[in-house]
């Protein structure tokens, strides 16, 4: 199999008809492995770094926050270090707002359609984690150029990278952290369906977001950081 080439795929968890058991085990799965995966660790320096140079509570919203478990494990590393910095996220699943809403955390999830409905004003920073890949091209400009329009100081964006690496290490993963089935039909796809760092680099100059930088992260990801100009 090439991954030369992007070959995005519907994957399981984006059928509205999947079984909302299903669905709650795969997001099980997918927060476990997030949790080993250093998610939320990968994001966190920059949002650390603008939390101590801002003179009030840091926002910050997370897109297509599926469990909430990223920003939920954000926000209990800013208790750690006793930083102010409040957190809310966004899904378009039913099932995914449900989870969140009942895991006990903090962070308020709701109901939104990234693309189709206007992001939320009065947010200090947007992150998105493991969501890109699952949008066309021009939906992924389409979102980047959103969160822009929001007027945020910071924007973060953690995705998978292609590589055939990487599809053997998703495999492997998806299996040895999750038994949902879900996880482990869509972990592979999720790779195929990933862009590369210079696609996303692309991808990043045609929404206009300029000084942006993209680059590798391990294990298997990458990550994009733009900052408002002063």
């Amino acid at each position: 199999m090439s991954l030369a080439r992007r070959h995005r795929q519907s994957e399981l968890m984006d059928d509205p008809a999947l079984d909302p058991a299903e669905h709650r085990r795969a997001l099980a799965g997918l927060a476990r492995i997030n949790a080993m995966s250093g998610s939320a660790k990968l994001l966190w320096p920059a949002i650390r770094h603008l939390a101590r140079t801002t003179n009030r509570p840091l926002k910050v919203f997370d897109i297509a926050t599926g469990s909430g478990d990223v920003p939920a494990a954000l926000h209990r590393q800013a208790i750690r270090e006793n930083l102010p910095i409040e957190f809310a996220g966004c899904d378009i699943s039913p099932v995914a707002v449900e989870v969140a809403s009942r895991s006990g955390s903090p962070v308020q999830v709701f109901s939104l359609d990234v693309l189709r409905d206007p992001l939320p004003s009065g947010f200090d920073v947007f992150i998105c984690s493991l969501f890109l890949h699952h949008l066309d091209e021009p939906e992924v400009v389409a979102v980047l150029r959103k969160m822009r329009k929001a007027d945020p100081r910071l924007i973060l964006v953690n995705d998978l990278e292609r590589s055939r690496f990487n599809y053997l290490a998703v495999w492997v993963a998806s299996r040895l952290f999750s038994r949902s089935r879900v996880v482990h039909v869509d972990g592979p796809l999720s790779i195929e369906g990933a862009f590369t760092v210079p696609e996303m680099r692309a991808l990043t100059e045609q929404s206009g977001l300029t000084g942006a930088t993209v680059r590798a992260a391990f294990p298997c990801r990458m990550l994009l950081e733009w900052r408002a100009s002063v």
